[in-house]
Parts: C-alpha cells; sequence; structure tokens
C-alpha cells in the first residue's frame, strides 16, 4: 500500500514560500490554501508559475520539515558558541563548492578564505568556520561559530570589577575614604568593569539569534544546490539535517 503523500498546512506553505522566495526571483506573496493543506508536488507546481524552480522549492520544504537544527552552545547561561550540520545527499562539485563559498560570503557579509586538506575544504572568517567533509558514505557542511572575544571581555570585567572593589573595601577599613580622588577613581573602575560585563552579556543574545538566521539561510542555499540534481548511485536518498 502506497504511503500518503507529506501534506503541508497553511503555515508551513507560508514557510516554504517564504524560504524559497529568498532563494531565487521573483520575490513574489503567495497565500496559502485552505484546508487539508498543499503537497510538494503541488508547491512545485505552484513556484513554477510564479518563476521559483522546483529544486528550490525542495530544498525550502525539507528545511520546514525538519525545522531548526542549529546547536547552541552555552557557559554559565550564555550562549558562546553555535553550530549546525547540513547534509546533502550527493557529492558536491568544485564548481558547486564555490558557489557555496559565495552563499556564505553573501549571507555573513564576510569575504573570508578558503582552504582545502585532502577532501577537506574549508572556508572561514576569523571565528566564523564552514567545513565541507567529504567521505566515500557521508558529505556534509558543517557551519560553527565562536564569540571568542566575549570569555576574555567578561573575564576582563569581572577582574577590573573585583580589583577595584577589594581596593576600595582596604582604602576604607584603613581610613583613606577621605580622599575623594581615591574613591572616585576606584568606584568608577568598578562601575566600568561591571558596565564590560553587562554590555557583553546583552549583545550575546541578538548575536546569537542573526548567526542563527544566517546558518538557516546558508542551510536553505545548500539544500537548494543539493536538490538541483539528483542523488548519487553512492549516496543516501533522504537528505536530512542533524545537529
Amino acid at each position: 500500500m502506497p504511503v500518503p503523500e507529506r501534506r503541508f498546512n497553511e503555515a508551513e506553505v507560508a514557510a516554504i514560500i517564504e524560504r524559497a522566495t529568498t532563494l531565487q526571483e521573483p520575490f513574489q506573496k503567495m497565500a496559502p490554501s485552505a484546508g487539508e493543506g498543499l503537497t510538494l508536488g503541488q508547491l512545485q507546481e505552484i513556484g513554477r508559475e510564479i518563476g521559483i524552480a522546483p529544486h528550490v522549492i525542495a530544498g525550502a520544504a525539507d528545511l520546514v520539515k525538519d525545522g531548526d537544527r542549529t546547536v547552541t552552545h552555552r557557559f554559565l547561561g550564555l550562549p558562546l558558541r553555535l553550530e549546525r550540520i547540513v547534509r546533502v545527499q550527493r557529492r558536491l562539485s568544485d564548481a558547486e563548492w564555490e558557489e557555496v563559498v559565495l552563499d556564505l560570503r553573501e549571507v555573513f557579509g564576510a569575504e573570508g578564505v578558503t582552504m582545502t586538506d585532502g577532501s577537506l575544504r574549508y572556508w572561514s572568517n576569523g571565528d566564523l568556520q564552514a567545513v565541507f567533509e567529504s567521505t566515500a558514505i557521508s558529505q556534509r557542511i558543517r557551519l560553527r561559530t565562536f564569540k571568542g572575544n566575549a570569555l576574555g571581555l567578561i573575564g576582563a570585567g569581572v577582574g577590573i570589577f573585583g580589583a577595584s572593589s577589594a581596593a576600595l573595601a582596604t582604602t576604607v577599613l584603613k581610613g583613606a575614604a577621605g580622599d575623594t580622588r581615591i574613591v572616585m577613581a576606584l568606584a568608577l573602575m568598578a562601575v566600568a568593569g561591571t558596565a564590560m560585563v553587562l554590555v557583553t552579556t546583552i549583545r550575546l543574545r541578538p548575536w546569537a539569534q542573526r548567526r542563527r538566521g544566517q546558518m538557516a539561510e546558508v542551510a536553505a542555499r545548500v539544500m537548494a544546490l543539493d536538490r538541483a540534481l539528483p542523488p548519487s548511485d553512492d549516496r543516501p536518498a533522504k537528505l536530512d539535517i542533524t545537529a
């Protein structure tokens, strides 16, 4: 008995079209149909009518089905490192990897540099990296980023606050609190240390949200590129994303 074809509800249809229209012109909106939803084939037919290639719709549909698989690694509750793995169903050619690099540069707004080490291909821009890992049984692109200066800034802020607070307490205990210049200088240092920690902490959340969105966009573009051709004979037929 054939397995019923997956149908996408109204919210998923809107999400697929939104994803797909970010990858290919024209940028047009469509209202999802009510009722039982649409199949992938129906979505692709609608895509053809508005100028969106079927493989772009298929890649966007995979992204919506699998959801956001970006993993956030935290330290003391702070998002410091994000990672996402995009598995592809066929071998990407050198020209296609170059296209992925162009997408990375566009999405992240960074030129970066490329390197090759055997079967591994890298694109990196500071703490932002993309690695194309190719083996006989697996093809995947690993996206990862790390807010490298956050721990240093937080540590420096805590250190400044601690040292200035200790010095201020010593000054008061020694009866030198009357020297307002010393007291004010130490108090300002304590405030500066506190501000350094707070500002760094506040900036981490929007940074992580921005990177999460950028990784999702790159994943969608890779999926669309991967779906442009049929799977290789030696590749798994199913495309998935794992954390």
